[in-house]
């Protein structure tokens, strides 16, 4: 008799395996499975990238014939329709497997709830939600961009304890310490796109990569509404496997050829104000299967982007140092009149990071009036 405390084992393998797919199977979920015969893990598998096998195959395969009548754990529920891989809950019924363990169900309305439905219309007994909130943890992007059809935005910005983003010169170079930074980057491997204000892009002349060994690098979108970028931008003609995508409402079709030149994707949204419309501008990211956007700056995008909820969770790194004086924020733009009206923070983390101290947490927007 396998005890609730050995399946809840059981399943966090499976969480720590679906956590390698984090960032790299976008439209898809990452997805982890253990297949277990009397106690004992006979396969493992997770989801590695789209069009490929999902976790549940990998780990049927490994299993072979073991996968008879064992015992499956899955971070989120299989699939049950032909897509560009055949319907995992159809391997498990082929597999015989005995009983399925499923961490939380597909929050996709249109398959939600169908692949467990298949199993148990084969016999199989499926147990679901356990450890749902983990397994829930590390598909939120997926969940927010199914559910919406927007992607998931973080973000990150580095600081001093006096909250200067830089100093009145603008000089940023650098806020916080190499620990933090390398984490940033890593950040970066496991999102979708990354995001800046055409002022940032200016001011800082970024490449937005990932540099670490192995890192992927996101899609980089610049919100540009007048096209100001210039040509000699370094995000323009990157030897990078990722595209610069620039954001704008701007008509002029000679620069937009330029750009064009450049290697750059050049995006026409939506006007709000004489600006791009952020809304349409993550409804066209996400309507491409951008799951997660890694949110970097600057202060004016940041600050709309708060004014209009479209942040879904925040990472701040302050640095033990003091600027004084003039400096730079991390919002720009009207805020609000009272401090019973800002937004509060849940689901608050505080940690270490070298020198520094990252503060995260979620802007819950609820208690917001309308």
């Amino acid at each position: 008799m396998v005890s609730e405390q050995q399946h809840e084992r059981f399943m966090r393998q499976a969480l720590i395996l679906a956590r390698k797919g984090v960032g790299r199977t976008s439209p898809n979920p990452a997805v982890g499975c253990v297949v277990v015969r009397d106690g004992v893990v006979v396969g493992t598998g997770w989801h590695r990238k789209a069009g490929t096998p999902h976790a549940e195959v990998h780990a049927l395969l490994e299993a072979g014939e073991q996968a008879l009548g064992s015992d499956v754990y899955v971070t989120l529920e299989p699939c049950s329709h032909f897509g560009r891989t055949p319907p995992c809950a159809d391997a498990l019924v082929s597999a015989r497997v005995g009983r399925v363990f499923v961490g939380m169900v597909d929050p996709n309305p249109q398959v939600s709830g169908s692949g467990i439905a298949r199993l148990r219309e084969a016999g199989i007994p499926v147990v679901s939600g356990l450890l749902e909130d983990a397994c829930q943890e590390i598909n939120r992007p997926f969940i927010k961009q199914v559910t919406t059809g927007l992607p998931y935005v973080t973000l990150k910005s580095a600081m001093t304890l006096d909250g200067k983003t830089a100093t009145a010169s603008g000089d940023s170079r650098w806020v916080t310490g190499e620990p933090a930074r390398r984490l940033v980057h890593r950040l970066r491997a496991v999102s979708d796109a990354i995001m800046v204000g055409v002022g940032t892009a200016i001011a800082d002349d970024p490449q937005l990569t990932s540099r670490i060994p192995g890192g992927r690098d996101p899609l980089r979108v610049v919100v540009d509404s007048r096209l100001r970028l210039p040509l000699t931008s370094r995000l323009l003609g990157l030897q990078s496997q990722a595209a610069t995508l620039l954001a704008t409402v701007s008509q002029d079709e000679g620069k937009i050829a330029q750009l064009r030149d450049r290697g750059a994707e050049v995006l026409v949204c939506a006007e709000r104000a004489g600006r791009v419309d952020l809304h349409d501008l993550l409804a066209r990211l996400g309507g491409r299967g951008i799951q997660s956007i890694l949110l970097e700056g600057g202060a004016e995008l940041a600050g709309a982007m708060l004014r209009q909820r479209l942040i879904d969770r925040c990472l701040f790194f302050y640095a033990p140092k003091l600027v004084g004086g003039e400096g730079f924020g991390l919002f720009c733009g009207d805020g609000v009149g009272r401090m019973a009206d800002a937004v509060p923070l849940q689901r608050i983390g505080i940690r270490r990071i070298g020198t520094d101290i990252l503060v995260e947490g979620e802007p819950d927007y609820s208690c917001l009036p309308d």
